[in-house]
């Protein structure tokens, strides 16, 4: 009887653990560190800035840094806990840790946003002096260096969750200094100051609409829902059209462990005189090569299905049929 665990079907060059995935988190890890020290850098001399010449869009923009600084930290360590070997515990180890960090990413620019259009609306009820010519200063260093740190995450691996959750911190204090620019350049022009609370809640609102993309992409992971490329009835029906007698796929799952790795769970129903070896290594390379799923646990069966034998609900060795996708 074959293996019904065996993972020789897998597919060095698809699975997220070596290979080009290993090199891809090695650099993502250093670049988001890189983008972490400089936000983190710049952050203090912005927030004393807005301090200074009373900006709400410094200040906000200042808080952004403070918020980023603390989730590309603990991006940079989302990455550095997927690096560990699994355990005893934690069979699959630390990966899907990326994307419970993307989601608190999400939640974080939420209240940040929140709190921007709350002290906006403050400030336009009593406006209050802000000094253009500072402002202006420190929000075009600021650009500067919201620029680099866009530019040193843009380079990576815009597939992976966590990533894109520190690209969204980074682009959001690059969008805050636009707006601080473009405000200090009106005051200093027209002396006009509700622009400043102005802009702030429009590149909040902007945000906000991205951070909630990434917020229903990390919670479809979470929840395991089927990755967005994927369709599972589509592949259970592809294995059944193309595997050589694999009479019926049911019992089939697909998730992916953290945005990026693939992975299925699946009964083969296989016709009488079928090598069961044969047939799970079959179903796991078509698994691994046209459907990007690198890791596959398939049980084979002959006759009735096993977890069904004292179910009187279904009878999988009658003949072939779809729907039972549990």
């Amino acid at each position: 009887m074959a293996d019904t665990h065996d993972h020789s079907g897998h597919d060095p060059d698809g699975h997220d653990h070596g290979g080009a995935g290993h090199l891809h988190g090695a650099t993502d890890k250093k670049r988001v560190l890189i983008a972490a020290c400089l936000t983190a850098g710049f952050m203090v001399a912005e927030a004393l800035g807005g301090l200074f010449t009373g900006s709400l869009a410094l200040l906000a923009d200042a808080g952004h840094m403070l918020a980023d600084a603390i989730a590309l930290g603990l991006a940079w360590y989302a990455f550095h806990l997927a690096g560990r070997p699994a355990t005893g515990q934690l069979t699959y180890g630390f990966g899907r840790v990326k994307t419970l960090v993307a989601y608190t990413n999400g939640i974080a620019i939420f209240v940040i946003a929140l709190w921007i259009v709350y002290e906006a609306w403050a400030r336009l009820l009593t406006p209050a002096p802000v000094l253009g010519g500072p402002m202006l200063v420190v929000a075009i260093l600021g650009l500067l260096v919201n620029i680099g740190s866009f530019l040193v995450l843009h380079g990576g691996d815009r597939e992976s969750l966590n990533m894109r959750g520190a690209i969204l911190h980074v682009l959001g204090d690059l969008l805050g200094s636009a707006a601080a620019i473009v405000a200090a350049v009106v005051i200093l022009a027209t002396g006009w100051t509700p622009i400043d609370p102005i802009l702030s809640v429009l590149v909040s609102l902007l945000i906000l609409s991205t951070a909630w993309s990434l917020m229903r992409a990390a919670a479809h992971v979470l929840l395991e829902g089927v990755p967005p490329t994927l369709d599972r009835d589509l592949i259970a029906r592809d294995l059944e059209t193309t595997i050589q007698g694999v009479r019926e796929v049911h019992h089939m799952h697909v998730w992916s462990l953290d945005g990026t790795s693939n992975m299925a769970t699946l009964h083969a129903c296989l016709d009488e005189g079928v090598d069961a070896y044969w047939a799970v290594s079959a179903i796991k390379k078509r698994l691994a090569s046209e459907h990007g799923i690198s890791h596959a646990t398939v049980e084979p069966e002959f006759g009735q299905c096993a977890d069904e034998a004292d179910d009187h609900d279904h009878e999988h060795d009658a003949a072939p049929h779809h729907g039972h996708y549990h």
